[in-house]
């Protein structure tokens, strides 16, 4: 695994977790709508009796355990790479990797709070991307 495919996992989970949160917000808010009873004659003879919200508390509570379990990855794939930075020897990669990577900043946004041009923080990546030790991923 690269030094930039090892800390594109926390951005990606990230990612994926702010996904999640979306669906959950969307199951949230179907699972607070109110619908209109049907009064229309029915032919099935069996009926639901259920609140329409009903069908969504199990997908809801599934999502949020999932979100949970991504979050506890996250917390610990943070703290390894936090670790790992703290053998990066230059302030500036160490800064701009954790900004990236662990901040999920744009580059435009790394570039300002280093001070420095956007070619100037494209040097910077690809030299702390070299100077990266990926750990083992045992």
């Amino acid at each position: 695994m690269t030094a930039k495919e090892y800390l594109q996992q926390a951005y990606r989970l990230n990612e994926l977790i702010d996904s999640d949160v979306h669906e959950l917000e969307r199951l949230r808010d179907l699972a607070g709508r109110i619908s209109s009873p049907n009064f229309g004659e029915r032919v099935q003879s069996s009926r639901n009796l259920d609140a329409p919200f009903v069908k969504y508390l199990g997908d809801i509570m599934e999502m949020e355990e999932k979100i949970q379990k991504e979050l506890c990855r996250l917390v610990v794939l943070k703290k390894q790479i936090l670790a790992a930075l703290e053998s990066v020897a230059d302030r500036e990669e160490r800064l701009l990797l954790t900004y990236r990577y662990l901040n999920n900043e744009s580059w435009e946004q790394i570039a300002e709070d280093l001070s420095v041009s956007m070619s100037t923080v494209h040097r910077i990546h690809a030299s702390a991307l070299r100077n990266f030790p990926v750990p083992n991923q045992g």
